[in-house]
Formats: structure tokens, sequence, C-alpha cells
């Protein structure tokens, strides 16, 4: 059986967070599935920092198949999850099966890996109880009202979740990832 990591988006996710992921465990020989609602061409966003703003910009980002819709996600199959943050989670933590997903990696102990936004997922999963983790600063208030401790750093393990808090985090988060991977 290959080695095998599933990547969780949508519309709306970051997509430099999803191209980054995808081709650094393609270097690292994994095969990884895009997940999403549907299987079809994404909609991905980009966010940076502008001069003049108090909140990070979003522009048309690149665009990447899925090729696995929810309903197909067997857990066993994979070895790791990445959430991908941008807007993507903010509706993907509505979706029952999306948390059932999370859930169930969880309860199999395999590795969860969440990036920026995608900490609501696992924050709306119930996952974060008493868990050490990072995210987009302006996700720390949800992260930590579900009980989750936040953590300055760019990336953070605790057990067997991996946080990072954007995609400026990429070398450390990564790091951390193929060091326990």
């Amino acid at each position: 059986m290959s080695k095998k990591i599933l990547i969780m988006t949508g519309d709306g996710g970051e997509s430099y967070e999803v191209l980054y992921g995808l081709h650094r465990f393609q270097e690292a020989n994994y095969e990884v599935d895009i997940a999403a609602p549907s299987k079809r061409p994404l909609n991905l966003v980009l966010h940076d920092f502008a001069p003049g703003w108090d909140t990070y910009i979003e522009k048309p980002g690149y665009v990447a198949e899925s090729n696995v819709d929810f309903g197909e996600v067997v857990v066993d199959d994979y070895e790791a999850i990445l959430l991908i943050g941008g807007r993507a989670p903010e509706y993907l933590r509505n979706d029952p099966k999306v948390l059932e997903i999370v859930r169930e990696f969880h309860v199999k102990d395999k590795w969860i890996y969440s990036i920026c936004h995608g900490i609501q997922i696992l924050a709306t999963a119930g996952l974060l109880g008493d868990v050490d983790v990072t995210c987009y600063e302006h996700c720390r208030p949800e992260a930590e009202a579900a009980g989750g401790k936040w953590l300055r750093p760019e990336a953070v393990i605790d057990g067997k979740i991996i946080s990072g808090q954007t995609w400026i985090s990429h070398p450390d988060f990564y790091r951390l990832i193929f060091q326990n991977l």
C-alpha cells in the first residue's frame, strides 16, 4: 500500500497552502488526495497583507482539482489529514461528514495537521480540549473557546496534532511534520 495524505479544503481555501502541501508531500513520495464537497476544480484564494489595511486582503488564487469528495474518504487509507486555511473552513466546519472524518482520524490516532483557519474545523469537531495549538492570530479566540491552549510559535505539536499559524509558517510547520510523520 502506498503512503497517502488527505488534504481537505474547498472553494475559498488558501491556494498557497494547498499547493505547497500538495507539492511538499509529493516530493516526499506520498500519494495525495484533495478532498472537497465535490470532485471538480476548486476556486482557491490568495490571502496577503497590504499597507493601509487592518486585516488581510483576498484575491483569486490558483485552481486545484479535488479528486475525492467527502463521501468517498476512507480514513484507513491515509496516514494524515491536512486541514487548509483560507475561508473554506468557515463553511466546511458545518458539514457533518467533515467533522466525522476529522474525528475518525483522531480516534484512530492518525496525524492531523491544521494551518491558519483550519483550526476552526478542529474547534468545531471538539478536538482542542487542553491541546497546545497555534493558528492565525484572529482565530485564537475560537481555538481557546474550544479548550485549546494557543501558543506563539509558528508551528506547534501536541500528540498527533501539528498546527501552524499561516503560510508564512510553512518552513517550521513542514519541518515538524516531516520530523514526526
